[in-house]
């Protein structure tokens, strides 16, 4: 991990942000939308960008959290959530649990780590610092 001087809480937000993923992963699609059918053919449509989209996010919010040489941990730590994930989805008579599924997320994880490279891992870091010099008064220009 970084030398963050928030580190427990962000700890304490990937926690929370893990678990409102799996919870929205587990959650009926439907019971609230008034057109069922549309809806369910419409998240059939964009169900692997969501994957996707939903990796990218969360390999970059841990990429801002952790040093590029444990970029390898945060992709092994996320495509083991994406597998818990679609088994959880096994037991949930609503919601299906496929291979494709995985393989978005890992493809998530891949674009989300490579963006993270550019410059943009360590942005908790950046934040941290950005904050620190906003509360001593220092101009953050």
């Amino acid at each position: 991990m970084l030398p963050l001087r928030y580190a427990r809480q962000w700890r304490l937000a990937s926690i929370v942000l893990l678990l409102c993923v799996l919870l929205i992963t587990l959650m009926p699609a439907v019971w609230f939308w008034p057109d069922r059918v549309r809806l369910i053919t419409w998240l059939e449509a964009i169900d692997k960008w969501v994957h996707g989209i939903t990796f990218v996010i969360l390999a970059l919010w841990f990429a801002g959290q952790y040093r590029p040489g444990s970029y390898w941990r945060i992709a092994t730590a996320l495509l083991m959530f994406g597998v818990l994930i679609e088994i959880c989805q096994r037991f949930v008579s609503y919601r299906s649990a496929e291979w494709f599924d995985i393989a978005a997320d890992a493809a998530g994880i891949m674009i989300g780590l490579a963006i993270a490279m550019t410059g943009i891992g360590g942005w908790c870091l950046h934040m941290e610092n950005w904050y620190s010099k906003r509360q001593t008064g220092v101009s953050v220009d």
